[in-house]
């Protein structure tokens, strides 16, 4: 895969779709619960598949959980996993939209136990403060990290699914709790003008 591509890191190719997602969302810090909630569930339906399935998949998803209110999703019963089992805007695992569920609840009770679910995503980070990587190529990019090994710990003790280091780093990453574009990336020049 190469580095740069039309100036922009080169994972999200010429795809409308993915380069949109890159110059928008990607890297940048997210401090909305709601947004977080959103990339709590995509990563967690994207395990096993690649990035680019779910996002195509993003409006089903919208469809499929009340538009990422994490309330109504702590809500949602059986009946509703069963219904969504035939609904074809998301990926129809069982155990993917169960853990969309198990992970709304345990969602809010972050957010009781913190104050938001982005005070929380920040505590594993140094000086609660995001990172920002100054990788050249994409072979630098890691899989994981030492916040993303501590916090997908944590989660899982506390009772999330679908939330190992590797997609807990891809979370980091798409809420721009660490920005990993590369050096050369437009995005990355763009914000230093912008500085």
């Amino acid at each position: 895969m190469q580095d740069i591509i039309n100036g922009r890191c080169g994972w999200c190719g010429t795809d409308e779709l993915y380069v949109r997602y890159h110059d928008e969302e990607w890297g940048r810090l997210v401090t909305d619960d709601r947004v977080l909630f959103e990339f709590l569930i995509l990563e967690g339906a994207q395990a096993g598949l690649s990035w680019i399935t779910v996002l195509r998949k993003r409006e089903g998803y919208r469809k499929a959980f009340h538009n990422f209110d994490v309330k109504k999703v702590a809500r949602m019963s059986d009946a509703d996993v069963e219904r969504l089992r035939t609904f074809d805007g998301i990926v129809k695992n069982r155990l993917k939209i169960k853990s969309a569920i198990t992970n709304a609840r345990l969602f809010i009770d972050v957010q009781k136990e913190f104050g938001s679910f982005y005070k929380y995503t920040l505590s594993f980070f140094p000086n609660n403060k995001p990172i920002v990587n100054r990788f050249k190529k994409l072979s630098e990019i890691p899989p994981c990290s030492a916040q993303s090994d501590a916090m997908s710990k944590d989660m899982k003790k506390r009772g999330f699914k679908f939330f190992g280091s590797t997609i807990c780093y891809a979370y980091l990453q798409a809420a721009g709790f660490v920005n990993d574009h590369l050096a050369a990336c437009v995005c990355r020049k763009a914000k230093a003008k912008n500085h």
